[in-house]
This record gives C-alpha cells, structure tokens and sequence, in this order.
C-alpha cells in the first residue's frame, strides 16, 4: 500500500523543501561619513579658492563643479543603495513564491480525491484477496465434512504436532538406541571384538525390530478402525502378521546368540534350523531374557507408532488441510486489517506534519512582509539622511566660499538641496496577503482534517468487509 498516498507524500516533500534563512540589516544602506567626503573631496580649501575668486558668481543661479560633485557623490550613493534594495526585494519575491501557496493548495486538493479512492481500492483488492482465500477454505471444511460423513467418523482427529510429536519420535529413537547397546551386551558372547562388535551386529536387528514394529502400526493395524470390512480385516489379519513376526526375529536373535557363542562360522543356518525345529529351545536363561527385552522393545514401539497419527487412514490428512486453510486465511486477515490501520496512521501523521508546515509557512510568509516593510522603511530614512548629508557637505563648501569672498554670495546658497527621491518596485497585485494566506490555510487544515475522517471510515468499512465474510461463511466446527 505504499503508493496509496502517493499525492499526499509528493506534498510533505514540497513543504520540507523551503526554508526560511534570510536576514535583514541596515548595513545594505551605508551611512556617509561626513568628515572623510569632506576631507576627501577637499571642501574647506575648494571652497577658500573659489570663494577668493568670487565664485561662483553673485548672480549665478546653478551649483558649480564642487556642487555637483558632492550632489553627484550622495546621488551613487543613493543610487548604489538602491540597487542594494532591489536586490533584497527580489530576493524577497523569489522566497514569497517558493512558498508556493497557491500549488500547494491545488495539491492538497488534488491528494484529498485521490488518497480516498486510492484507500477504497486497496480495501477491494483486500477484500479480493480473502474472498478467494475464504473459498478455499470452505472447500476445505466441505472436504472434511464429506470425508466425515462418507466414513460415519464422528470423533476429533487425533494429531501429534509440535512438542508431542518431538517427543513420540525422540521416544522411538531411545528405543532404538538402547535395545542396539542391550542387544550388543548380550551378543558380545560370541564376538571377537567384544562389546563393540557386538553393539554393530545388533544395530541391524534393532533398526529391523523396531522398523517392523513402525511400519505396521503405521500403515497396517490402522485398518482396523477402517469401515471398509475388508480392509478391517486386513487390518487383523496384520496384527497377527506382526505378532508372529516380532516372536520369530526375537527367537532368532536369541538362539543366534547361544549359537555364535560356541560357533564362530555358519552360525545362521545352525540358527534357522533351531527355529524350524526346536524354537523354543532355548537353554541360556540371558537367551530368554535377551528375546523377552527384544518382544518388550517392539511392542513400545508398536504403541508409539500407533499414536504417531490418527488411526483411520487419510482422516488427519484431510483435517490438516482444513487447519492450513483456516489459518491461512485468518492469518491474512488479520495482516490485511492491519496494513489498513498502518496506513490510516501513516496517513494522518503526515496530515498532522503538512498542516504544521503550513502554519510554518505561514511565518515564514509574515515575516519575509515585515521584513520587506522594514526594509523599504529604512530605504526612505536612507534617501532622507542622503539627503541632510548633502546638505551638511554643500554647507561646508558655501561657508568657506562665503567667509573669502569679495564678493556676496549667490542666492542659492541659502537654500536647501532636495534629493530625488527614488521609487522601489512595488509588489504584484497578485502577491497574497496575511489575511488571504491564513484563509486559504485554514480551508487546506478543515479539507486535510475531513481527509482523515474520510480515511478513518473507509477504513472501518474496510475492516467491516473483511469480517463479513465470516459472517457469510461461518466456519464449521471440528467435531461436527
């Protein structure tokens, strides 16, 4: 389900993308120092020698060249100011528009349709999924019904699994090992490797005891539980079969033991002629007990294989196929309810973080304003105080002209210099404000918050769809 909420995930990328990192200073509009220009420009001595001269003339009406080299100096000045500014407020606009309000309004939008019909659609292939797996799983109880009724089989199955069957094997296995080392104690008698040669010759009667005693519990005897009466009858006529076979192979080792302990070659026809003939003939009374131990072995054995599995041939089959389909199904029901809560939380965590980020960008948006207004603010106090420095500058100039003239001054003079003031570009008409900002966030908020109450019923519809099909297909119960 991770492409459910592919518009709303492209929106939380957009919103994390822009920052708010700018700073704002007076430094952008350098303040003239007044006593370097004059310095500099050598006002007080250009004003001496003009002034020694009569100049300007008492008629003259225009600045001369001093003049317009100090008007010139605070005009770059405000010139170089300006340009400073433009730059600030096209920084400005760029970071206004990589907010980017009006798309993400459109996406939030756009993500609000989609994320719901995206949901819905995963619910329906959920609901898709287990439809099919609920099918076979009442295939699967019809298949156990049927095979219950067809057999007149009305108890539970009978199943070993887990520890139980851990236990019934290791069970068999300790059998084996300890009638093999019992077995290999009393053949040592006639072996010339003693007791190890013993424990290898009795290995294979063991496996073969043990083995014969296994395989007809496990595919003979069951017959007779069988309701077929033939194959219940084959079912007693194998327990006989087992009986007869389980005396003789533990007569066999017996007298093979007497034998070989006094023959050391051509032991087994020597054996199976005291077999045919005298089978009970067993005169060493570890002999009898050797052949008592063996026949014990093999009826553990025979019991234990017994209740390895149900005893009515295919009945544990088809009921475990039953409880392979049940538990498929519920387990995959319970994983599909769990991927819809998944991603309705995945979903209004990231609603909750979209909103924040609005109301972030929304700072961000009020104060890149203030700042503007600040900065436009101060440009207007810059050209002001251009504009009184100019006037200090020319001052200076026309009191040093003045105090060595022979002459009266020009009129102009007495009068101030006023600055041109200089326009900054205004913002768009388009250009949001505060008021529409936080009108259009707060519809974004109320469309993302109906998003989730949406999101939130589809989902319990969702999990109501799931359930309902055990409602429509109730499952049936194991006995019956």
């Amino acid at each position: 389900m991770t492409k459910t909420f592919d518009g709303l995930n492209r929106i939380l990328e957009k919103v994390r993308e822009t920052s708010h990192d700018f700073v704002v200073t007076t430094e952008i509009f350098p303040n003239l120092d007044v006593d370097r220009v004059a310095r500099d420009m050598k006002l007080a001595e250009e004003g001496q020698t003009r002034g020694a001269l009569n100049q300007p003339s008492k008629s003259s009406k225009a600045l001369d060249d001093v003049e317009l080299a100090i008007v010139s100096k605070v005009q770059d000045t405000r010139n170089t100011a300006y340009n400073n500014l433009e730059d600030q407020l096209h920084s400005f606009a760029s970071r206004l528009g990589g907010l980017d309000f009006e798309g993400q309004f459109s996406d939030i939008h756009k993500a609000n349709a989609e994320g719901v019909s995206n949901f819905k659609a995963e619910v329906v292939r959920g609901r898709n999924e287990l439809h099919g797996l609920r099918r076979a799983l009442n295939a699967a109880e019809e298949d156990y019904a049927d095979f219950r009724r067809r057999h007149g089989i009305t108890r539970a199955p009978r199943l070993s699994e887990g520890h139980v069957w851990f236990f019934k094997v290791s069970f068999l296995f300790f059998l084996f090992l300890i009638e093999a080392i019992m077995n290999g104690v009393f053949l040592a008698k006639g072996s010339d490797m003693g007791i190890v040669g013993g424990v290898t010759e009795a290995m294979s009667f063991s496996f073969l005891n043990i083995g014969i005693a296994l395989v007809f519990a496990l595919f003979c005897v069951s017959l007779t539980v069988h309701r077929s009466l033939f194959l219940k009858l084959l079912g007693y006529l194998s327990i006989g079969g087992y009986a007869a076979l389980a005396v003789a192979l533990n007569l066999g080792l017996a007298h093979y033991r007497e034998v070989a302990g006094s023959i050391l070659e051509d032991a087994g026809p020597i054996v199976m002629d005291r077999i045919r003939h005298d089978p009970l003939g067993l005169v060493d009374i570890k002999s009898w007990l050797l052949f008592g131990i063996g026949l014990m072995f093999s009826i553990f054995a025979f019991i234990d294989g017994w209740y390895l599995k149900d005893p009515y041939l295919g009945y544990a089959a088809v009921y475990k196929r039953l409880l392979s389909a049940r538990t498929t199904y519920a387990t995959r029901q319970e994983d599909l309810i769990e991927e819809l809560l998944g991603v309705r939380d995945d979903h209004n965590e990231k609603v909750d973080e979209i909103i924040r980020d609005l109301s972030g960008r929304r700072r961000d948006h009020n104060a890149i304003i203030a700042h503007r207004a600040k900065l436009l603010s101060l440009f207007v106090q810059y050209q002001e105080q251009l504009e009184r420095t100019a006037n200090v500058l020319l001052k200076r100039y026309r009191e040093a002209n003045t105090k060595a003239r022979t002459e009266a001054a020009p009129k102009y003079f007495d009068g101030a210099y006023k600055l041109d003031r200089i326009q900054p570009t205004k913002a768009g008409e388009s250009e949001l404000t505060d008021r529409d900002v936080a009108e259009s966030i707060r519809k974004a908020q109320a469309d993302l918050s109906d998003q989730i109450r949406k999101i939130a019923a589809v989902c319990d519809d969702g999990i109501d769809q799931y359930r309902e099909l055990d409602k429509l297909h109730p499952e049936t119960a194991p006995n019956g």
